[in-house]
């Protein structure tokens, strides 16, 4: 069973393949709060504890301090693997028995959940300590396999210095975006960059307008639920909406020359000034500060067709989950415990801004995420395949892949959704 069922997982990649075409104030410490002389490790013993994960040291660094200065006898080794080849890393050593002891997980944890490489957290403390609505992701048949970190969200950065000279604003409507591209240009500045040699950033981008048009409609509350069952297509419901985000590619507002950028590539060129706008979240804001400390720094959810608040691509983030064969789990639950304190919250708050599913934490974000306070308020921050979808992951990686072809014009949108259709049928069938 875990066999046929990992090997369903490191297919993942090669399905995509074939389908696709190539300022807080925070509560007072916990009094259980984890401290080197309740750590269960004697003085003369290290313990090596390894974590895997796909977003960088950077954005953990606080965190990661922390746990050394909590558990001095608790050696954590932080081991950062991009997403893009996330999956394969951790599936490969988790199918010859040597998979980390800790795990940040995401879209992946359902399959990870079932094949039994995940331990069950739900009988421990500390998870009843976050709110339901950060461990619905992890919880598969009423079993949490994980505890959320920070919430996570994506919209639009933009620099707020290069729309005043433009004399530009954010925009309310998509159309409104689209012209705020063609006026930028007018004004001899650069619009929008993309890195979009990944797949992530126009997959996002795409969902932001579905989200705007199409989830926020009541009626349309059970689709992800019919979607697992295969009972609801993308190529239908997404169609329209991924259409007029498209626009942005027939418009020349994102373009083929663009494939050849990385992430780094085009983080670069906004930090740097030479773009005004840049899709990404608040895990690159301390990047972009240390390459131009002076940027006035703004950031606008993605409008929808009509005007409104717009939605922000997120939702519960990423979470740790536990290797079910970790030769330490005292030592990880302890690191699990101390996470759930408001003091570790907010260290990793301190890196990547988010806000905390830890009851009774609360955030201030700041200025520069305050074109998005409406969309926050309104609860505009979603993402199906995390926060829904069974095979979320290969499913949006596949998608992704395939509106990279639609960029370089040797696919359409509606073959891209027939293509993240086609993933999701065979990971259910070979689920079955």
């Amino acid at each position: 069973m875990k066999k046929g069922m990992l090997a369903l997982i490191l297919a993942a990649s090669m399905l995509t393949a074939v389908f696709a075409g190539c300022g807080a104030k925070p509560a007072a410490p916990s009094a259980d709060t984890p401290t080197p002389q309740n750590s269960g490790t004697q003085a003369s013993e290290t313990v090596e504890i390894r974590l895997m994960a796909y977003n960088a040291e950077a954005s953990r660094a606080t965190y990661l301090a922390l746990l050394k200065e909590k558990f001095p006898n608790i050696n954590v080794t932080f081991e950062f693997v991009s997403l893009d080849n996330f999956n394969n890393v951790l599936n490969s050593q988790l199918q010859a028995g040597q998979g980390p002891d800790i795990i940040e997980v995401g879209g992946e944890t359902r399959l990870l959940a079932n094949a039994g490489y995940l331990m069950d957290l739900s009988g421990e403390a500390f998870t009843g300590k976050y709110a339901q609505a950060g461990l619905a992701p992890y919880t598969v048949d009423g079993k949490v396999y994980a505890n959320p970190l920070q919430s996570w969200y994506e919209g639009i950065f933009y620099n707020k210095a290069l729309f005043r000279d433009a004399g530009v604003t954010p925009p309310k409507t998509f159309d409104e975006f689209i012209k705020l591209h063609k006026d930028l240009a007018a004004a001899g500045i650069k619009p929008q960059i993309m890195g979009a040699q990944s797949w992530e950033p126009m997959m996002k981008q795409s969902i932001g307008l579905v989200n705007n048009e199409f989830y926020s409609d009541p009626s349309n509350k059970a689709f992800d639920e019919k979607f697992n069952k295969g009972e609801a297509k993308l190529a239908e419901a997404w169609h329209p909406y991924v259409t007029a985000w498209s626009k942005v590619i027939s418009e020349g507002c994102i373009t083929p020359q663009m494939l050849g950028l990385s992430y780094d590539q085009a983080l670069d060129e906004f930090a740097t000034g030479k773009a005004a706008m840049w899709e990404s979240g608040p895990w690159a804001v301390n990047t972009i500060m240390e390459k131009n400390p002076n940027i006035e720094l703004g950031m606008f959810p993605i409008p929808g067709i009509k005007e409104g608040p717009g939605w922000l691509v997120g939702g519960p983030g990423s979470a740790l989950a536990v290797n079910a064969k970790t030769k330490h789990p005292d030592e990880v639950k302890r690191i699990l415990e101390f996470t759930a304190t408001p003091e570790a919250q907010q260290a990793l708050i301190k890196d990547n801004a988010g806000s905390s599913f830890l009851i009774g934490v609360q955030v201030d974000l700041g200025d520069i995420y305050a074109d998005c306070d409406e969309a926050f308020r309104a609860g505009n921050v979603y993402a199906p395949w995390t926060a829904a979808w069974i095979s979320g992951n290969p499913i949006v990686e596949g998608y992704g892949k395939s509106l990279q072809e639609v960029l370089a014009g040797t696919k359409t949108v509606q073959e891209a959704l027939a293509d993240a259709d086609k993933i999701n049928d065979a990971m259910r069938e070979s689920l079955g």
